[in-house]
This record gives structure tokens, sequence and C-alpha cells, in this order.
């Protein structure tokens, strides 16, 4: 038994009626129309809504548990705005008109709860959702599905001008245990409430505010600033908000406006110190402006205020993400007891919902570990990974690769000789480990400047392009060694540049690893080399595989990973990117060809799993990534896959039918495209790692039935109580915790042909967590996924240049985000070459 963050829910059968609001003149913003609200409530609740507390959804809709005394009432209330100083513009009257909509009947959900029901009745969780959220949304700050306060406990600075604050997510889920209420602890960052001076210098890492700022500069903060709320504090008597809308092109002191009817002009400078006397100091930085540009406010930075309590939505840097994971990281025993604290709620009483104070128990299984194989002095050996991990002591890959013509870049401060040592030392390692390696480079080790990375690399290429010509060989440069610079930013053009111009493969390593590279580094660097340049480094023992796992090696089989990763807020211009990989190794299967492809901004559908373009001379002739992959499969294997696994990464509840409708189509027409009558059955899983599910050990601190961590052990797997009332999902914890309560991935079968038993699939995709080529531990999310993933990742590299290291996640581009009219043109990602293609080259 373990327990789970979901608290059971039970609703008495009481009437919940749905009333329209509608309120005039209409606000955009949530947080006044429950201003107006909560005017009404406090001026009529206890007559005419006799005394009843409704819960409301900030927009259109009111629920309540009876019937309020009327169908349909308009009302009038005056709210003061605090931000206007004139009395008669301050006061502002709305009207409201509250209309009954309808009854809701809680008697389809009770029959889909019983698996009586297939369609999920989603009108009436929204309406016990809205009614659970109720209270919360009145005292904290709501950001999607969480709400947070500072009095959650301590704000963290994150650096940069942001703070991080504490709070809690909390939804309303159909389980066939019944209502769950899912509740887990979360943080997010918030705008420091700081004045805007303040903000500019820690923001920019600035040190001295009489510079003025450059352009650069200018774009960043007008960028991170826009659309935030200031006060400013200029005037004595009263405080006014304002909301940014840009940054004035010239600094202050140059900034001379129409002051009066007359056009009379004037400085801002001036008119501050003559209509305040206030003496600005930052005179050489530009104003903030607020309104219109026909009609600017401008606003001196120095006399502005942030306003607390405001979400900061852009990307964060790696910097900020470390502290905010810092922060927030908990053991699975104080994540368990923060989350209890959060599982009260009075108002929900009074609607007849009764939430369980404890977290749920649920049964769950371990699943052992498989065996995995690797070679021993040219012996095969197996191996018993140990609560999710292994070593490779006296253990070789299973399949070294040969590597007769490498070289190496050093971007770098190390020294020649240090680098020279590094290549030795690698090139070693590489050779115990079952790789076979020249020991020498095939030109010698070169040095350049972090601002000539394409000459270096294009010149390294030519090098060696022409001593292979010399020794007459017609092979290429299998590999390159390139150590970065100190200071991120060129990782991003470094792949670029090697694997859709040049061709060749890399491997970067950061100088601070690689100038005292310790064995453990060393070894999972050569891990990766080896799948880059063809090889494998461990496969799950065959023998096990027969008994294990009857589905793959009855008949050839291929399993597909596919994912679509989205530009970062802000960044509207941008692509979202697709990967597919497909195993190309049966019946083991360690090694995945992956291929990556450009589609509309934040289109999730992927687009060009199968296509059909019209040519002048061949007709219509038939393309997509499920078609290249399947070819490749029967190319490297002489056999047409007979059956598909499909795990797609990355799709919410909401786009389940969607996505699978449209992907089983596209895969289903690019089988028929290769063969009349070819339709191997599929079966479609999602694999999400984005929900709020945390399993905890029954008992915290047993030895026996955690890992070191104090989390739940790997290979755990729940499949009953909190799963979905009808259809075929589980969670696993495949991986061992390291720090912090570890997250198990939820898998959702949404269309299986192949006819699975849970048995079955949950212990193939566990086995397949223990194949992943980077690391000798087993991983929380099964490989085709995860690999599908990474090549996402890199691609987003090859369109957006890069301005982080390697393998943490690409920045923007730095430019500012293009809003444009209609759908903006999608560019399509640079080729990469066909050599790079055929390993594993985003390892």
């Amino acid at each position: 038994m373990i327990r789970a963050n979901h608290f059971l829910v039970n609703v008495a059968d009481n009437n919940l009626f749905h009333y329209d609001v509608s309120i005039n003149p209409e606000s955009k913003s949530r947080a006044v129309n429950r201003e107006v609200l909560s005017e009404l409530i406090k001026l009529h609740g206890k007559t005419s809504l006799g005394g009843k507390l409704p819960a409301y959804d900030g927009r259109k809709s009111l629920y309540t548990a009876g019937s309020l005394p009327f169908e349909s009432e308009e009302f009038s209330v005056t709210l003061v705005d605090p931000e206007k100083k004139d009395k008669e513009k301050a006061e502002r009257e709305y009207k409201i008109t509250i209309r009954i909509a309808g009854r809701t009947d809680l008697y389809h959900l009770q029959q889909f709860l019983k698996g009586r029901q297939r369609d999920m009745p989603q009108e009436t969780i929204q309406v016990l959702d809205v009614v659970l959220r109720e209270s919360p949304s009145w005292n904290y700050v709501t950001v999607s599905r969480s709400f947070f306060s500072t009095t959650f406990g301590h704000r963290g600075d994150i650096g940069e001008g942001l703070e991080c604050w504490r709070g809690y997510y909390q939804s309303l889920r159909p389980t066939q245990m019944g209502l769950s209420l899912n509740i887990d602890i979360s943080a997010t960052s918030f705008f420091k409430p700081v004045t805007v001076v303040q903000f500019v210098l820690e923001f920019l890492n600035l040190r001295d505010a009489s510079r003025p700022l450059t352009d650069r500069d200018r774009v960043k903060i007008k960028k991170a600033l826009r659309g935030v709320r200031v006060e400013t504090n200029h005037q004595e008597d009263q405080i006014r908000r304002y909301k940014i809308t840009g940054i004035t092109p010239v600094p202050m002191s140059q900034l001379i406006f129409p002051v009066d009817e007359r056009g009379t002009r004037m400085s801002v400078v001036q008119y501050f110190m003559q209509r305040y006397k206030y003496n600005l100091q930052y005179t050489s930085w530009p104003c903030l402006q607020s309104g219109s540009d026909a009609r600017p406010v401008y606003l001196p930075m120095e006399a502005c205020k942030i306003v607390e309590g405001q979400r900061y939505s852009k990307k964060l840097n790696d910097k900020q993400v470390t502290n905010i994971l810092r922060a927030t990281c908990q053991r699975p025993q104080q994540r368990e007891q923060s989350i209890r604290e959060y599982a009260e709620d009075k108002f929900a009483q009074e609607f007849g919902i009764n939430v369980c104070s404890d977290l749920v128990s649920v049964p769950a299984r371990v699943l052992p570990p498989p065996m995995l194989r690797y070679h021993d002095s040219g012996k095969e050996k197996t191996c018993a990974p140990s609560v999710g991990q292994w070593n490779m002591i006296n253990k070789k890959m299973i399949n070294g690769g040969i590597i007769d013509n490498w070289a190496c870049v050093s971007f770098s401060r190390m020294r020649p000789e240090e680098v020279y040592r590094f290549c030795c030392d690698l090139i070693q390692m590489c050779n115990m480990t079952g790789m076979s390696v020249n020991p020498r480079p095939l030109v010698d080790n070169r040095s350049a400047s972090p601002n000539h990375i394409e000459n270096a690399l294009r010149d390294v290429y030519r090098r060696t392009t022409e001593m292979l010509g010399k020794q007459g060989s017609e092979k290429q440069l299998q590999l390159l060694i390139v150590i970065l610079p100190e200071v991120s930013g060129s990782y991003g053009k470094i792949k670029k540049v090697c694997e859709t111009d040049l061709g060749i493969v890399s491997q970067c390593c950061l100088p601070r690893h690689a100038s005292r590279p310790n064995k453990q580094y060393l070894e999972n660097v050569a891990l990766k080399i080896n799948v880059k340049v063809g090889g494998r480094n461990t496969v799950l023992e065959r023998a096990f595989v027969r008994n294990g796992i009857p589905f793959v090696s009855e008949v050839p089989t291929i399993i597909f990973g596919a994912d679509v990763t989205h530009p970062p807020p802000g960044e509207d211009s941008a692509s979202s990117i697709a990967a597919v990989v497909a195993s190309m190794d049966w019946p083991e299967i360690t090694k995945y060809r992956g291929l990556v492809s450009a589609q509309p901004h934040r289109q999730e559908i992927i687009e060009d799993l199968f296509s059909v373009t019209k040519d002048p001379q061949r007709g219509n002739v038939n393309g997509g990534m499920i078609r290249e992959l399947l070819i490749a499969f029967r190319r490297k294997t002489g056999l047409r896959p007979e059956r598909i696994l499909f795990y797609r990464d990355g799709v919410s509840e909401g786009q389940f039918s969607h996505v699978l409708l449209h992907e089983m189509d596209a895969i289903r027409k690019a089988c028929a495209s290769l063969e009349e009558g070819y339709m191997p059955p599929v079966t479609f899983v999602v694999v999400q790692k984005r929900h709020h599910t945390r399993l905890f050990p029954e008992v915290h601190g047993r030895r026996d039935m955690t890992d070191k961590s104090g989390n739940i052990l790997p290979g755990t797997v729940v499949d009953l109580m909190i799963c979905h009332p009808t259809e075929f999902d589980f969670y696993l914890c495949s991986h061992a915790g390291i720090q912090g309560t570890s997250r198990p991935t939820h898998y959702h079968v949404l269309y299986d042909e192949n006819h699975f038993t849970a048995d079955a699939l949950q212990s193939l995709t566990n086995n397949l967590c223990y194949t992943y080529a980077r690391c000798t531990r087993a991983v929380s999310v099964v490989p085709p996924a995860y690999y599908a993933h990474l090549a996402a990742f890199r691609a987003r590299y090859y369109v957006e240049g890069d301005s982080s290291d390697g393998g943490s996640t690409p920045g923007s581009s730095g430019q500012a985000a293009i809003a444009r009219e209609g759908p903006v043109e999608v560019r399509q990602l640079p080729k990469i070459k066909d050599n790079v293609k055929d390993v594993m080259f985003y390892c």
C-alpha cells in the first residue's frame, strides 16, 4: 500500500442551480468581476439572495445550492477606484443581471463514475470544481489551477528582480474510487515589489544607474515590463496605478512633450520639478510609457514601484530555475505534510461537498527490473540493476563503435596541454568500455576564440577532409570533440553548424568538467559518444525478452516516440517543432532514428507524420516522418514491422481525442502507402509527466519500502483507485529518486489493437526505461518519448540560435517578439545531413 495526494470527495445529492451573470460595463478582469459580485453579496446577500453563498467563476456563471428567490433580477452596485483622484471619475456604477440558466444534475456523473456511461459529464465536474475553488479564489493570487500567497511561507529571491511564491494546486478529477481532489504544492515566479530602478539594476545585473542603457538593454526591459502594473509615489497625497505599455526610445533628459492646449512644450525633468518639486536623478535612462501611442503618459522609473502579486510568465533562465527548485524541493515526508495542510475547505460544506481529510491509500505493485546484457572480455555478461541503477565496472558495451578519425577543437581558456590530457583520458575510457578508437587525432587539437566559432568548425572540417583525401580515403571525420567556451550561449550554434551544414557528429564538453574530469564523467561521455557513432551500450537480456516481453520478440515490432515542443511565452512568431523517433533494431530495442519538422506556432497535432505532395513529373508523392522511419526499419532489419507501439508525449487531456484521431489516421495512411493492405495493429499511448499526482510510501523511513531518498521504489506501478473510471491508464515510477519527491509518469492508452494486458504493457514500459543510452540508471520516462523530446529541443537550436548552456533548454533569440496579423509563415528547419541522421545524434 502507498499513499497518493488525492482526497476523496463526497457530494450530497443536492440541488445545484446554475445562473448566468452579466455585468455592465463589461470587464475583462476576473478580479474586477469578483469585486463587483462581492459588493453585491455585501449589499443584497441576506435579502435578495436569500442568504445563499454563491460560487462564481469570475466570468459568466454563478452556482448556488438550492434556488435563489427569483428567476431573473437586476442589481446595481458602485465601486470606488482608488487610482482615480477625481471623486466623480473614481466612482463607477455597475449593473448586474442574474438569470436562471438551469439545474445541474448529478445523475450522469454518478453513472459515469460507476462505469455505466462512457462520456464524461464535463460540465457537472466543472460546477463542482468552481465551488471548490471559490474560497481560495477570494483570498489568494490565482494562476491557472494554482493559488499563491505570501502567507504560505518564505518568499525566496530567485535573482534578476524576481521572487518565488509558494502555493498549492488543486483539481477535481473523476477516478475509479469516485470524485477525487488532487492537491499538490507548487511555486512560481513573481515580480519583486520594488522600485522600477531597482528592478532594472537587478534584471540587467548593473551596478551603476548613472550610465545610459544600451539599445539591447532597452529591448530586454521593454519585453520584461510590458503589461506590468506600477504605482507612482511622487504625489504625497495619493498613489496612482498605471499599466506599462512600453519604454521611450530616448533618455528622459531628451524627452519633451506638450503640456497644454497651446502647444507649450516642456521636458519631463522640468515638469516634475515645477509641478511636484521632484528632482529626477536618473535622467540618462528612458521613461516608462503608459497609455496609448497617441496619448502617452511618461513615468520616470524612479517614481514608480512594481505592484505586488504580479506573476512573471516569461521563460526563466537556468539560474532562476535552479533557485526556484531549491526553494521548493521537499523530501516525500515533508511534501506529504505540506499537502495535508491545504486540504481543508469550509465553503464546500454549504454545497454538500465533503472532502476527506486524509490522503488516499492505494494498492501498488513493484515490477522487477530486467536483466541487461553487456560484454566481459569478449564474452557476454548479464547485469542485474539494483534499486534502479547499476555500474559498468568490468563490463564492456554490447556493440562498441569504431572511430578511426576524430579531432578536437577548444573554444575555452584551457591550456593546450590540459586539452591534450582530457582527450587522452576520454579516448582511453572509450577503449576501456568496449569501443575501438584510434588514440591519435586526425589533425592536431585546435584552440579558437569563442567569437569565431563557425570559422573554426569549417576550418577543422576542411583540414580533416584534405587529410583524409591525401590518405586516399573516402571516409570522413567520425567525431569532433568540442570544448565549449566558459561563457554560455554557443552550444546551439555549434550543433547547428555541425549537424546541418558540415555533417559532423560532435560531442560538446563544458570546460569546468574537461579541466578536472572524474571517472564517472568520462564514462557518461563515452556512453553518449558510442551511440553517436552507431554503437549500442546495452540491451535487454534475450532470455528475459522471450519470457518477459512476448509482445516484442514474437513478431517484428517498431516502437515510436513522438513529442512537440512549443516556443517559450512571448515568442509569438516562432514555430513549434515536432520530433518522431523509431527503434531500428529488433528483437532488442535500443537504437532509435530521429526526425524533426517545424509546424505552426503552438499547434499540438504533428503535421508531418504523413504527407502527399504534388510533383509535376511523378504526380502524387507520399512522404512524412512515419513513412520514412518504416522504410528505414526495413532497410536496417530486412523485415517489415508487424506491430506498432506509439508513445506520444506532451498531450493534455483536453486534446486526447483530437490528437488520436488525426495521428492514428496519419499512421494508417503511412502504412498503406508502402504496400496495399499493409495494416499492422497499433497501440497508441500518451505519456504525461506534467500532472500533479504524487505517490508516497505508506510508512516513511522503512528502508525495504523506499529508496535512498525516501521515495517509493523504482518499478512501482499503480493502476487502481486513482486512475480513470473506465479507461486503460496507469502511473509508473520507473526511476529511483535523487532529491525531492519523485514524480511518477502517467501512461494513458488511447487505442490498443495489440490487445495488451495491463501487466504486459506495464512491464514492457518499465523494462524499456532501463535502456536509455545516456546513463546507467532507469529513467522516469520511457526512452522513445525521452529521445523525441531531446530531438525536438535539438532542432529548436537550428532555428533560434542559442542563449544557454549545452544540455539545458534553449532560450529565446533576444529579438523582440513580433506580433503579426494572420498566420505566421512556418520557417522550415535546415536539413540534417544523412550521416548524422543515421545515428543517435540528439543524445
